[in-house]
């Protein structure tokens, strides 16, 4: 059972920690100043150029280091794909292009090799 002093002392803390995730957005987000009067940055804009570069290549060592560690022989597949699609994204620059061409040579180096 908890008593009145826990309650109400739980009951604060997850008052407070409610009020900080209203006023997060509000205190991180807002425009800062640059030295020298130049134009207002604010953090969501650092945020919005740095998040799916950063989410994208987590991704990426999240799916080749899985096949790496089970079995060094399943990992050609997975390692000849991604070295396509880095280089047919880096040859096009067309992000469509270069995923479905590293899951085609993925696909087929799976079924003919396994």
């Amino acid at each position: 059972m908890v008593s009145i002093p826990q309650a109400l002392l739980m009951t604060f803390i997850m008052g407070a920690v409610i009020f900080f995730c209203r006023v997060f957005p509000f205190i991180f987000f807002r425009e800062r100043k640059r030295s020298g009067g130049k134009a207002s940055e604010t953090f969501l804009s650092l945020v919005e150029k740095t998040a799916p570069p950063v989410a994208m290549t987590v991704l990426a060592f999240n799916a080749i280091s899985g096949p790496i560690k089970d079995n060094i022989h399943a990992s050609i597949p997975v390692l000849a794909a991604s070295a396509f699609t880095a280089l047919t994204h880096l040859w096009k620059r067309n992000a469509l292009i270069s995923i479905i061409g590293g899951t085609l040579v993925y696909m087929v180096l799976s079924r003919v090799l396994f």
